[in-house]
This record gives structure tokens, C-alpha cells and sequence, in this order.
């Protein structure tokens, strides 16, 4: 079978479409963009140029409503020189920046707004309505509740688990908010409503039930303070550890490479 592009799409120059993909209409297509086999690339998607999409994608993926309402549509935008992995699902009705990837599978839902250079793992689900800000990474298997907001710079390992509902199953959620350079290291537990300050860091396997203060280290179930970052060294270098933006910069804007 042969790919099936509507003839009102926007294709640009020196675009490769696999066996298989469908793009529908109204799709914008960059120059240089690569994309795979059986991709779906649903009414109203805007991919930037040089952009990478694997096989077995949907960009631009139904909301509810289209279920009920055919007609019903929105518009993702995705930016330049994004790389998004196979069997990944990405809702319409966000915006996503540029340098933006992803890992095998990740799924992101709707009315998302995310920045520029964001990584997303494999397995990793980020439900609706989240705020992302840029150089956010999320390992594998991640979940992220709806209405999150994570700034600039934090690290969210494998295995984290965002929560939003106090008293389960209710009808209302409670937002977690992540400020800029905070770690959350694997395995850790994030219950409804908390908010974690600059440059703090979750250890592993932490279920964190209050607010964590700037520059604060909180451990165990449940977490509880240990002590303040800055206080932590470097086992191999005996160098401080955190503020952790001065001893890495890959992929980092102040990367002097």
C-alpha cells in the first residue's frame, strides 16, 4: 500500500514519507523533515522543519470530543528539527518547541504547551494541560498528571509518578508544580498539590507529601528534610555537588562544546 497525502496538505522540499503514512488535511510539513512508515499525521498538524518522526506515529491524535462531534478539530504544532521515536502518540491542541524528542512510545495528551529542547522517554505519559518549560528531561516511564507545571531545567528520572487527586476518585485535582534546576530522582512519588523549589533534590524512592523548600534535600517515606544541597559533594572529585548546572553542561546552553 502507498502513502495517502490530502491534496490540501503542505508539503515542503526534500521531505522522505514512508510506505503506509497518512497525512491529512490541512497538514504543514517543513523542508528536510523525515518520516517513517505507518505514521498517521492527523488535520491541522504544523511539523517543523528537519524534523524526524519514526514509524507508527500519530501526531495530532482525536480529543474526546471528535468521538462525538466528527466534524471537531485542532491544531498541533510541533518545531524545527525535532526527533520523535517510533509508536509515539501526540494529542492536537499543543504546542511543542524546537529540539524536542522523544523516546519509543512516550505519549503526550492534549492542550500541552512545551518549550524548547525537551526530551521526553520511552514509555513516559504526560497527561493534558501540562506547562513545560525548556531543557526539561524526563526519563522513561514517567507519568505526569494533568495541569502540572515544570519550569526550566528539572530532571524527572525513570520511574517518577506524578499525582493530582486528594481524596481518589474525586472531581477535582490539585496541581504540582516543579521549579527551575530541581531533581527528582527515580522511583520517587509525588502527591497532589506540592511544590518543589529551585535547585531542590528528591531522592530515590521518596513519596513526598509537603512542599519542598529551595535548595533542600528531602529523603525517604515520607520524605523529609535532610539537609540543603549545597552541602552534598562529589564522591569522585570532593567538589560540591549542586547547584548541579556548575559541574554539567551537556546539552545545556552554557555547553562550551
Amino acid at each position: 500500500m502507498t502513502s495517502h497525502i490530502n491534496k490540501h496538505a503542505k508539503i515542503g522540499d526534500n521531505v522522505h514519507i514512508g510506505f503506509n503514512t497518512i497525512i491529512e488535511d490541512g497538514v504543514e510539513i517543513g523542508d528536510d523533515c523525515y518520516i517513517e512508515e505507518n505514521v498517521i499525521i492527523r488535520k491541522g498538524t504544523k511539523l517543523g522543519v528537519n524534523s524526524k518522526v519514526g514509524a507508527n506515529c500519530i501526531l495530532g491524535e482525536h480529543l474526546m470530543d471528535f468521538y462525538s462531534n466528527l466534524e471537531s478539530s485542532y491544531c498541533l504544532e510541533i518545531g524545527r528539527d525535532c526527533l520523535i521515536r517510533s509508536g509515539s502518540i501526540i494529542y492536537s491542541n499543543s504546542k511543542i518547541g524546537n529540539h524536542f524528542q522523544t523516546g519509543h512510545h512516550a505519549t503526550i495528551r492534549e492542550n500541552c504547551q512545551i518549550g524548547n529542547n525537551v526530551s521526553v522517554g520511552t514509555y513516559t505519559d504526560i497527561q493534558g494541560h501540562c506547562q513545560i518549560g525548556n531543557y526539561v528531561r524526563f526519563h522513561s516511564n514517567v507519568f505526569v498528571t494533568q495541569h502540572s507545571i515544570i519550569d526550566d531545567y528539572v530532571w524527572i528520572f525513570p520511574h517518577v509518578v506524578f499525582t493530582d487527586d486528594p481524596i481518589p476518585p474525586s472531581n477535582y485535582g490539585l496541581s504540582i508544580h516543579i521549579h527551575s534546576y530541581a531533581s527528582v530522582a527515580a522511583g520517587s512519588l509525588l502527591l497532589p498539590g506540592i511544590e518543589l523549589g529551585e535547585h531542590c533534590l528528591i531522592a530515590a524512592g521518596a513519596v513526598v507529601t509537603k512542599d519542598v523548600p529551595p535548595y533542600k534535600l528531602a529523603i525517604g517515606n515520607p520524605a523529609r528534610i535532610e539537609k540543603d544541597v549545597r552541602d552534598i559533594l562529589d564522591k569522585e572529585t570532593g567538589k560540591k555537588a549542586y547547584p548541579w548546572p556548575k559541574r554539567f553542561s551537556r546539552t545545556m546552553p552554557w555547553d562550551k562544546k
